[in-house]
């Protein structure tokens, strides 16, 4: 009875000192979500299925809002760590590996929203369950994805356009 209090009285304040952090960490995301609104860009990238405004500020950030400093998709995939890169040597060819130098948080954003998008985004499935088909582990398929996303946020980014799904053709009788 006399150690049940004070355990009590622990479980307590570190349940309220949890709901304070969170508290904080939701002011924390809306200012985050209104910085990422200013942006120029805000509007195309969170057009794309997967991408919220926390992956779209994380991309912001990463890439340093300035998509003109990465010249291209592949460049930017590269840069992302989702494209693989030849490591062929003298006897041995056809070995795409990942590249050594890239960004984790890129990555992390890419492969977050490729994840989300299988949920949430009927092509992004299918482009998921072909590649499962072709014998690719979840990994694989998840970063395979990946790297076709980069290539369309680019291009959405490109051509200042947002994202606009292509609808599901059904069998006509």
């Amino acid at each position: 009875m006399t150690r049940e209090k004070p355990a009590a009285q622990l479980v307590h304040t570190l349940a309220r000192e949890v709901m304070r952090l969170n508290e904080q960490i939701a002011e924390t995301d809306k200012l985050i979500e209104a910085r990422f609104r200013e942006h120029k860009h805000a509007e195309v990238i969170a057009s794309m299925p997967g991408i919220g405004p926390l992956l779209g500020a994380e991309f912001l950030a990463a890439t340093g809002g300035d998509m003109m400093a990465l010249v291209s998709p592949d460049r930017l995939a590269g840069f992302a760590g989702v494209a693989p890169a030849p490591r062929d040597s003298g006897k041995i060819s056809g070995n795409p590996q990942r590249y050594r130098r890239y960004s984790r948080r890129l990555q992390r954003v890419f492969y977050t929203s490729a994840l989300i998008s299988i949920r949430c985004c009927e092509e992004s499935c299918r482009f998921y369950d072909r590649k499962r088909a072709e014998g690719k582990r979840h990994t694989q398929a998840v970063l395979v994805l990946a790297r076709r996303r980069v290539n369309v946020l680019w291009a959405l980014l490109r051509d200042g356009r947002c994202y606009e799904p292509i609808p599901s053709v059904t069998n006509a009788a």
